[in-house]
């Protein structure tokens, strides 16, 4: 994308906000989409660092960035809300099919059947053949009671579960660091032995897995739930020591500690054809809200340029 296209997007989305005309979005995905004997990945974008472009307005600059779909938040906050699911989904897909943008998968914050978002969320998804959706979170709120928290947490991933099932929609359990449940791969694998592969499995994340795992841990765990990998979110980090402690510090794909060739080559060994999303969590700064926005183009490109050449190498 040029700079001057990238700016005239960001002056339609500014003109768009003037007039109160902003959106929340998500995407449909083209026939194909549940063809599980397909051979490549499909490459999207993880919609959060676009908030405030509206559904039509997301589905040309995913177009203009040559992007084919989407990974889209329908979360509290996200361009879906949760309490809308059931009207906006939809407008969100006929939008975003317009430009010929699939909606690869989206990314809820579901957590169990109770929720009053799970049924809509979940079903709504699977009438517009959304393949796949990712699960909300699960924290460890004491680890001296490890065992409790999995046990409450495999009863309502294996309802989930049954949702999925009968939505026809393919469910993931993300693995994020710090106290999350899952940051332990093997937690994943002992979360979900009993529910059925064929609708809900793994969103593997080589990052956290990589934060949490160190130099062989991600790719012990890796290989214990490569059979049920369904999804793939790629970022990058390194570590970075900030007031005499060290921390996780995002940054851009490629450029941090994550192994992505080998990653690839592995994803590429067990016939990976689901969504990879490629996310951008790392600090973007600008003098101006205006400049920001075109720099996380810049960032979207560059870092989807370097998904691409990897994604090549190994899959071919």
């Amino acid at each position: 994308m040029s700079t001057h296209t990238r700016r005239q997007v960001l002056l339609q989305t500014a003109a768009a906000a003037a007039s109160g005309a902003l959106g929340r979005a998500a995407v449909a995905p083209p026939a194909a989409a549940k063809d599980s004997t397909s051979k490549a990945p499909a490459l999207c974008l993880f919609s959060k660092p676009l908030p405030h472009l509206s559904y039509a307005e997301l589905a040309r600059t995913l177009r203009q960035l040559g992007i084919p779909g989407v990974d889209l938040t329908t979360r509290p906050g996200g361009h879906v809300l949760p309490e809308r699911v059931a009207d906006d989904l939809p407008k969100a897909a006929a939008a975003l099919k317009n430009e010929g943008i699939a909606i690869s998968m989206i990314t809820t914050g579901l957590t169990a059947l109770e929720d009053p978002a799970a049924r809509p969320t979940v079903y709504t998804a699977g009438k517009l053949e959304i393949p796949f959706w990712k699960l909300g979170y699960y924290r460890y709120q004491e680890l001296s009671r490890l065992d409790d928290t999995l046990q409450r947490v495999k009863r309502d991933v294996e309802g989930l579960a049954g949702l999925s099932q009968h939505a026809a929609i393919q469910g993931g359990f993300h693995n994020h660091s710090d106290t999350f449940v899952g940051a332990a791969l093997w937690d994943h694998w002992w979360v979900l032995r009993d529910t059925d592969p064929r609708w809900m499995g793994f969103y593997f994340d080589p990052c956290h897995a990589t934060i949490e795992g160190g130099a062989a841990g991600w790719q012990i765990g890796f290989h214990r739930l490569a059979e049920r990998i369904k999804m793939v979110a790629v970022k990058d980090f390194y570590w970075e020591k900030q007031g005499g402690q060290w921390k996780v510090k995002m940054c851009p794909l490629g450029r941090g500690m994550v192994n992505y060739p080998e990653f690839f080559r592995m994803l590429a060994g067990i016939g990976f054809s689901g969504p990879i999303s490629l996310h951008i969590e790392y600090e973007i700064e600008a003098p101006s809200e205006a400049a920001r926005r075109e720099n996380v183009l810049v960032a979207i490109e560059r870092d989807y340029a370097y998904l691409q050449k990897q994604v090549q190498a190994a899959f071919g």
